[in-house]
Formats: structure tokens, sequence, C-alpha cells
């Protein structure tokens, strides 16, 4: 058997719908997760975040020493990412009282500078370049700012906006229908389309999960927050040993 040139292949995987539907999820389990954390058991956003950031960091390290692709850990390192957004965005927004719309904005600027000094050091932010500590470093820092943007712009929408927790989810979805179609449709770059999608499949799972564990009064389900929780989880788990995957080949 031919050896294969690890070299060419990045350790983010490649993206297909499958990619999508989990990471639709992972943001879902993100925002019902990290209340559980930090409502729930009553840790508080602080304490939360602390956790949270403490396993992504692990994971994160983890992920960086790691040879090639691991569908687990990356999607380890993913949830870790996006429950850490989410107590990150309610600690700010809530505790520090920056308000939705000030995180949110803060957050949208940090995101911007992230892939703006990724592109300045490396010459590409497209993901099939994370193939060493350098790329990987600045993927998973971009990615943890677009999930705590996602936290907050999802609540703006749901509450300043008054487009309530399905309304926002159906505009957050629509936007995301719309970057598919012109992905499909269209000559728009693609590592642009890739980077926006990737931050609106957030607020989608903010509101769609703020849509399952809020209380009926604010137009939720008041779903228990762990028992949601644990059914995305599971779902998570079956799509990742079901779903094919594939590291992205590197092309740059």
């Amino acid at each position: 058997m031919p050896s294969i040139d690890r070299s060419h292949l990045a350790k983010v995987p490649a993206v297909t719908l499958g990619f999508w539907a989990i990471k639709i999820l992972a943001t879902t389990l993100g925002e019902t997760g990290g209340d559980t954390v930090s409502m729930t058991l009553d840790l508080g956003y602080l304490v939360g975040t602390a956790i949270f950031l403490g396993l992504l960091i692990c994971f994160v390290i983890a992920q960086i020493r790691a040879r090639r692709f691991q569908p687990w850990l990356y999607w380890a390192t993913i949830i870790a990412s996006t429950t850490a957004g989410t107590t990150l965005a309610d600690f700010a927004d809530r505790s520090l009282g920056i308000g939705y719309a000030g995180g949110s904005a803060l957050l949208l600027a940090s995101v911007l500078a992230s892939l703006a000094a990724w592109r300045f050091a490396l010459g590409t932010v497209s993901v099939d370049s994370v193939t060493a500590p350098p790329a990987e470093a600045f993927y998973w820092l971009t990615i943890t700012l677009s999930q705590t943007l996602g936290t907050a712009l999802g609540d703006w929408a749901a509450d300043d906006g008054g487009l309530g927790y399905v309304g926002g989810a159906l505009v957050f979805g629509g936007a995301l229908a719309l970057l598919a179609l012109l992905w499909w449709r269209t000559r728009i770059d693609r590592v642009l389309l890739f980077w926006a999608a990737f931050i609106l499949t957030r607020p989608l799972g903010a509101t769609v999960g703020d849509f399952l564990d809020k209380p009926l009064t604010k137009g939720g389900l008041d779903l228990s927050r762990p028992l949601a929780s644990a059914v995305l989880a599971a779902a998570i788990v079956g799509l990742i040993a079901l779903v094919s995957q594939r590291a992205a080949a590197r092309t740059h």
C-alpha cells in the first residue's frame, strides 16, 4: 500500500454536509451545556468560563500535538470552544454590563482582527492550510472568538432585536441557506463564504438552544437543560460514528 503524505492533509475535517450537521448540533449543545453549568448547577458565568476554557486549552494542546486529523478529538475541541463561548459571552454581556450589542460589536472586531493577523502572518486563512502549530493556533483562536460572538449575536437578535428564539433561528437559518446558495451558484471566494457560514452557525445554535430550555413565558419549551444537552451529545456521537469524515486536503 502506498504511503500517505500527511503534509498534504490538514488536521481539520473536509467541509461536507456532515460537517455542517455536526457543527450546528455542537453549537446548540454549547448553549444548553454552558447554561447547564452556569445556571442549572448555579456555578455562575465566571466559574463556568474557567471550567470550559481549561478544557478548551487542554484539547487545543492535544489537537496541536496530534500528528493527523482525529474526528473525536476535533469535535471535542469544538464543543469545548462553543461551551466556553457561551459562558464567556454571558459573563461579558450580563456580569460586566457590556450588553448584547456592545458585546457583539467588540467580538466581531476581535474575530476580524484574528483573521487579519492570521492572513498577514501566514498568507491565507483557508482551513485546508491548518497543518502546523502556527495555523492551528490562529484557527482555534478565531473559532473560539467566533463561538463567543455567535452567543452574543444570538442573544441580541432574540432579545434586543425582538425576534424571539424561533424568529432568531429562522433568520440565521435563512442566512445560512443564502450562503449555501451563493456557494453553489456564484464564484464568491470560498474562504469568505466558509467563515461567514461558520460564524452564523453559532447564533443559530444559540437561539435553538435557548428555545429548547428557556421558560414558556419567555418563548421557550422549558425543557431540562441537562436532558437537552444529553440528547444533543448523543446525536453528535451518533453522527461522528456514522458519517464518514476525512481530513481536508491541502491546496496551498
